[in-house]
């Protein structure tokens, strides 16, 4: 009779334990086997300081926990509450495990920075190899940046790659998100290049001089975190967690992912709002809007004779400033597009071969890495 009220009862709790309270205490409970009363309080503590008091977490705590044991998810014997085996398959499933043949041995500490930074991050359905590498500040912060600007890259990214990937989404907001063929967006620009591209998601754009710390920031930004070590990071993704779980109740839930695709990212916590003065995306052009813009500006400013007219590039990048202040763009964005424009054929590009003494500044602001070359020039197509 108890086990058919038992099976009764388990759709009612399964769902709560999905982003709840009562989850975060039966994920501390399904690992090392138990804990004490003093355990959970200190353990779950440190992941609810920012939210309640001492006072208002124990309520919390004595809540679910009594809950849990009212349900028979858990048992408690000498100040020591472990999970049934009901409530051991109930906390795997919210955390992502599948339930294994023998008993799973699990590690408060790696509940802590694995799972429940999974479940935070709403990927707790992925494949377990690729979880684990959450454990690694590179993996970790990965994971941030695929969940954050929704990537779709390989389970062990490099630097590199996760760097073009975040130059071509740099890319693509430059362009107002109406670029096309996006795969091979950005496919000429240097690794240098890139990277500065890549820096124009920053809440502050600069040059982070190498992909590590580029990721590192962008990770940090983008869960609010006010440091980038790994450690900072995971704590800025659990505090945001817990900031979206419910009050305390039999049926609270949270559906969403704490971590939603932004593109840009949110200013981090405690920065002035007027930190980021970018215009909406919607006011960039696209494409064929940017090289029409560009043709006509390089038209007003060539030099040459009829059939042979080129523009310096910084004589143009000044003209856009003037005749378009309401893109916003930087320079990094301008040289970017003007690099994608020449990929797909809208404007064409041109070195300068002889470079003359009094023109040596025009060039030298000008230059622009595409490929195996640097170009100066947009020609001019009469």
């Amino acid at each position: 009779m108890a086990s058919a009220a038992l099976e009764a009862h388990r759709p009612v709790i399964l769902a709560p334990l999905g982003r709840s309270w009562r989850m975060l205490v039966a994920a501390r409970m399904v690992a090392d086997g138990g804990a004490t009363r003093a355990e959970l309080a200190k353990d779950l503590g440190a992941l609810t300081a920012h939210r309640l008091s001492p006072a208002e977490w124990r309520g919390v705590l004595d809540h679910e926990t009594a809950a849990l044991l009212a349900e028979g998810y858990a048992t408690e014997a000498r100040s020591r509450v472990t999970l049934t085996a009901a409530g051991h398959t109930a906390a795997l499933e919210a955390l992502g495990i599948k339930p294994a043949a023998k008993p799973l041995r699990l590690l408060w500490s790696d509940v802590r920075d694995i799972r429940l930074i999974a479940v935070a991050l709403g990927i707790e359905g992925e494949p377990a190899a690729k979880l684990r590498l959450l454990g690694r500040p590179d993996g970790l912060r990965a994971a941030v940046l695929q969940t954050t600007y929704a990537l779709t890259l390989r389970s062990r990214t490099s630097p590199a790659r996760l760097r073009a990937a975040l130059a071509v989404i740099a890319l693509q907001r430059a362009f107002g998100n109406s670029i096309r063929d996006a795969m091979d967006a950005g496919a000429g620009l240097s690794a240098k290049a890139g990277r500065l591209l890549a820096g124009q998601l920053a809440h502050k754009p600069r040059d982070f001089g190498t992909d590590a710390r580029l990721i590192a920031a962008l990770a940090a930004e983008a869960v609010g975190s006010p440091q980038s070590d790994a450690d900072a990071v995971r704590a800025a993704i659990l505090r945001r967690f817990v900031g979206e779980i419910a009050p305390a109740g039999p049926r609270a839930i949270v559906t969403a992912p704490v971590i939603a695709a932004l593109a840009p990212p949110l200013p981090a916590a405690g920065m002035p709002l007027g930190a980021v003065t970018r215009p909406p995306a919607a006011s960039r052009p696209d494409l064929e809007g940017f090289a029409k813009a560009i043709q006509a500006l390089a038209g007003a400013c060539a030099e040459g004779w009829p059939g042979n007219r080129k523009a310096y590039i910084s004589d143009i990048w000044l003209a856009l400033r003037s005749n378009h202040p309401q893109w916003g763009l930087s320079e990094i964005e301008f040289k970017s597009m003007l690099a994608e424009a020449h990929r797909t054929g809208h404007v064409i590009l041109a070195n300068a071969d002889l470079k003359d003494r009094r023109s040596l500044a025009k060039v030298q602001m000008s230059a622009l890495a595409f490929k195996n070359a640097v170009l100066h020039y947009v020609r001019v197509t009469d």
